[in-house]
């Protein structure tokens, strides 16, 4: 796989903030004129947004655990080989709000279906695509809850959780102890950050890294 840009990653438990520090690190690479894509999962293309919907939707109650694990590597496919692949072979930085290591997480420790079976199903989606590296910003399940709720309140928005966030705290319990046992296994890749600092220091964290990371590769970025 040709690639020469650099795949960056964001992680954590529901809540942990981790979609604010992908928009400021974003923010980031725009004042350094460095070119970037910023992409989610589930989703990142139209086919995979689709998917998306049905993943969350709160009325799919139905929903099969094996169900779940082969829609989330099909949108992942279509979005690696689609928009983040070309990206990284155009010598871009690539931001990307989850991976596979959500997955693993969720799916693999959460719903208990083994992190084997998860990781083997997402090499199949991904080709083999991993990041150069992922921040993990690490909350408890009751903090993660109790910022989204705030956050519902401040925009004066119903509660709407989608169907993964309204599971029990102790799914989330045990999909944060899959975070960090994801971690332990791969501590060259992941850079895990407590999410109870403020904004300011968590991206001060990732952007001293990230800066690391360029430097140590001699990483040339078109402008």
């Amino acid at each position: 796989m040709n690639v020469q840009g650099l795949f960056i990653t964001f992680e954590g438990p529901d809540g942990a903030g981790k979609s604010t520090q992908v928009q400021k690190l974003a923010h980031y690479l725009q004042g350094k004129e460095i070119s970037y894509i910023h992409t989610r999962e589930p989703g990142g293309t139209a086919i995979s947004d689709k998917i998306r919907s049905l993943i969350l939707d709160p009325e799919h109650s139905e929903m099969v655990n094996e169900t779940e694990v082969l829609l989330y590597a099909a949108s992942r496919a279509q979005h690696v080989r689609e928009k983040i692949i070309p990206a990284l072979e155009e010598g871009k930085v690539v931001l990307c709000d989850r991976f596979v290591d959500a997955s693993i997480a969720y799916q693999g420790f959460g719903l208990g279906i083994g992190q084997d079976k998860i990781s083997e199903i997402n090499r199949f989606a991904t080709g083999g695509l991993k990041p150069s590296r992922t921040y993990l910003i690490d909350l408890s399940p009751e903090e993660g809850r109790k910022r989204m709720m705030e956050r519902y309140k401040a925009a004066n928005k119903t509660e709407q959780f989608d169907r993964i966030e309204q599971k029990e705290l102790a799914y989330h319990e045990t999909v944060r102890n899959g975070f960090h046992q994801i971690y332990e296994t791969e501590k060259d890749r992941i850079y895990i950050i407590d999410g109870r600092q403020s904004v300011e220091e968590i991206f001060q964290q990732i952007k001293d890294d990230f800066d690391s990371i360029c430097s140590k590769q001699g990483l040339k970025m078109e402008r």
